[in-house]
């Protein structure tokens, strides 16, 4: 679904490539979490995928094509969940397809009240984004990243500013609503137990600049629940983790 091939890129204030010929791939239907030390460049990574950046040489492909020509190939959720607030929560969610065009009004409402009844907010769609939780808001994110109708979501820590236990019912329920659409996620994120909780694989940023991501099968199958994160295995690769990133700190 998504391959880098010795892509490199350089911030024109700095006099370093922060990220150099590194080469990796994101299987079809796969969830990978990304992990690493803080400023390493793991959002870089998004930015070039969606474009926002350029990358000085390379190739980024998705499906087998280059993404200089391609469009709506990719869903990108950032850290904030980016709500405005002086539209509706159904407002905020219908906005990939105002963008897209080609919809009706009656066919974006339909499309819109599917999205919000599949994360839990059927009746929240007249609501201002101020009135919501903290949790409420990252599933209407969530809600309008999976409209923009792309097989590749990139989602940039999107449970960070979320206390403990709303971030564990989160993990949950994205992995619900994984298992139900199977798009392919790719998943930034600081923590090593909701990277391991989640994926089916992990990269590791194991130095600044990233010139390879070192990859982690996780031992565990699908569903999960928070027994999985308890079992020897899981245990031992969280631990393995935790090691390596300390390592890379010292």
């Amino acid at each position: 679904m998504l391959t880098f091939e010795n892509v490199t890129f350089q911030y024109k204030e700095e006099d370093f490539s922060i990220i150099d010929h590194l080469s990796f791939h994101i299987n079809k239907g796969e969830f990978v979490s990304i992990i690493g030390p803080s400023g390493c460049g793991k959002s870089t990574i998004f930015r070039l995928v969606n474009r926002l950046l350029g990358f000085k040489s390379g190739k980024i492909l998705v499906d087998g094509a280059g993404i200089e020509s391609q469009k709506h190939y990719c869903g990108y959720m950032p850290q904030q969940d980016m709500l405005f607030p002086w539209r509706s929560v159904a407002d905020n969610v219908r906005l990939p397809l105002e963008i897209h065009g080609g919809f009706s009004d009656g066919e974006m409402d339909r499309r819109v009240e599917l999205a919000l009844a599949s994360v839990g907010l059927g009746d929240w769609g007249r609501k201002s984004p101020g009135e919501l939780s903290g949790g409420m808001r990252q599933r209407a994110a969530f809600a309008r990243t999976v409209l923009t109708g792309s097989d590749l979501l990139l989602l940039d820590e999107p449970f960070s500013a979320l206390d403990y236990l709303t971030r564990l019912t989160m993990r949950e329920w994205l992995l619900e609503q994984w298992e139900q659409e199977r798009k392919t996620v790719l998943f930034i994120t600081h923590d090593v137990e909701e990277a391991v909780f989640l994926s089916s694989r992990i990269l590791v940023a194991e130095s600044m600049p990233i010139t390879r991501l070192r990859s982690f099968q996780v031992p565990a199958g699908y569903p999960r629940t928070l027994e999985t994160l308890k079992q020897p295995e899981t245990l031992m690769l969280k631990e393995q983790l935790i090691s390596l990133l300390r390592r890379d700190r010292l």
